[in-house]
């Protein structure tokens, strides 16, 4: 990932048209450098909206750091992410993921009951306004339970099933401008292991990110995105990831599912 931060940080931002379902002016872009270019998706700091229960730090340190959780635990699963200065200011610039005009397969759908694919799990059952019986289901495979627990961990209030992009025999999670604070806020599309025990792979990846947190170096670069409480906190969900062994249930009084689930 090393060169392609590199070009995304050095590189010329180049704007190619907007996210017309992003609610913070999201822009696809290509950022090139040295002959080399890539697509990317420029988040800029200047177009945030306000978030309440988000009134420290910007949108895109969170992505920016989330990124590096995901690289420090050897999840893989961020697209590479950076911070750069474009037309806007400071902006988070991450690494499309895939061709523009080739779509993604799934990881979840809306379908109706009888429709749900072998091997995924039903989280939602609902009804379309016109009465129509739907469930929103999940994939069940370790690539998709590797994402569920970096969710877990990064305590993230937004998961939806579009933010889960599964090219070839990888799944790509994107959009974490909402996550990594300090009260538990874990709203998610992937339920479908609520309550199970982790894989030992994945609590792997929980422990290096906390053994990097006791490391001056990580926190540090932490600390220039995060308050100083949402890395304690971050640390926090790290040692009980790794004491209870098991992916975290539903809380009370909290929204479990994001609106739109998609």
């Amino acid at each position: 990932m090393a060169h392609v931060e590199a070009l995304l940080e050095g590189g010329e931002v180049t704007l190619l048209g907007r996210v017309l379902e992003s609610s913070n002016g999201a822009v696809l872009v290509r950022v090139t450098l040295d002959e080399e270019s890539r697509l990317a998706i420029h988040k800029p700091v200047a177009l945030e909206r306000p978030l309440w229960d988000y009134p420290d730090g910007t949108l895109a340190g969170r992505e920016r750091a989330a990124y590096l959780i995901s690289e420090a635990g050897g999840f893989g699963v961020v697209p590479a992410t950076v911070l750069h200065e474009g037309p806007w200011g400071l902006a988070a610039t991450q690494e499309w993921v895939g061709e523009p005009d080739v779509a993604p397969d799934l990881v979840v759908d809306v379908v109706s009951p009888d429709e749900v694919p072998h091997g995924w799990r039903e989280v939602l059952r609902g009804e379309t306004p016109e009465g129509e019986e739907v469930v929103v289901a999940h994939a069940m495979d370790p690539a998709v339970r590797t994402a569920a627990v970096f969710d877990a961990l990064i305590n993230n209030s937004d998961r939806k099933g579009g933010h889960l992009l599964r090219m070839n025999d990888a799944v790509w999670c994107v959009d974490h401008g909402v996550s990594l604070g300090v009260e538990p806020k874990l709203r998610t599309v992937l339920w479908g292991w609520a309550g199970q025990e982790i894989p030992a792979e994945d609590l792997t990846r929980v422990e290096r990110v906390r053994d990097a947190l006791a490391g001056e170096m990580f926190a540090q670069q932490l600390s220039a995105l995060l308050t100083e409480d949402e890395v304690a906190a971050l640390a926090d969900r790290a040692e009980h990831l790794l004491a209870e062994r098991r992916h975290p249930l539903p809380r009370p009084g909290w929204p479990a599912i994001p609106w739109p689930a998609l």
